[in-house]
């Protein structure tokens, strides 16, 4: 396996790891086991863990963001919000680390900023802006759209990760490409991962 794929094989890891143990509570150990190599070899391909943190938050939001590209392609507005609603809610659900993982990224960076460390957030920042920025094309560029589907995505986080159930009355109030489904409510695959 070349250092390119063990790279890989290692965000992927790491995605997971970090995703169920948060930054601090996830050793580099167990990304290191997962991967199936040794510590020093693992930062032979990331100089510190935080590296590997931000290489697995950036490539949490890069597919999200490509999940998103992907369903809005060749829709317009309304079609392409729609489009792109029904594929997160099948992202989060198919692959419930992408959710975990999420939320681990807003919880570390906004640690970070607590403390004094402003720097740790700014690749997310990028990140989280660039995946703003493509939604709003494929919206029309209209702020009020754009703004409103990232809120209700940022709500179904929440929601998805606290365990709401697919028929709970929090959902009442999505549009329904947006809410999940019975057969895939969140909550069973949250709890089984």
């Amino acid at each position: 396996m070349s250092a390119e794929d063990r790279r890989e094989s290692a965000v992927r890891a790491a995605i997971a790891e970090f995703a169920r143990g948060g930054y601090n509570g996830t050793s580099t150990e167990a990304i290191a086991k997962r991967v199936g190599v040794s510590q020093p070899y693992l930062f032979r391909l990331f100089p510190n863990k935080q590296a590997m943190f931000l290489a697995a938050s950036e490539r949490c939001l890069r597919d999200t963001r490509q999940v998103f590209m992907e369903a809005a392609e060749g829709l317009e507005a309304e079609e392409a919000l729609h489009a792109m609603a029904r594929a997160y809610q099948r992202l989060i659900v198919d692959d419930a680390d992408k959710l975990l993982m999420q939320m681990q990224t807003y919880a570390a960076v906004a640690a970070a900023e607590a403390s004094g460390d402003r720097e740790f957030g700014e690749s997310i920042r990028r990140s989280w802006a660039a995946m703003w920025d493509e939604i709003h094309v494929v919206l029309g560029a209209d702020q009020h759209e754009t703004t409103t589907f990232l809120a209700y995505g940022m709500l179904v986080n929440t929601l998805a990760s606290l365990g709401f159930p697919a028929d709970h009355r929090v959902w009442s109030g999505f549009y329904p490409s947006a809410r999940p489904t019975a057969a895939s409510a969140p909550d069973d695959r949250m709890a089984t991962g």
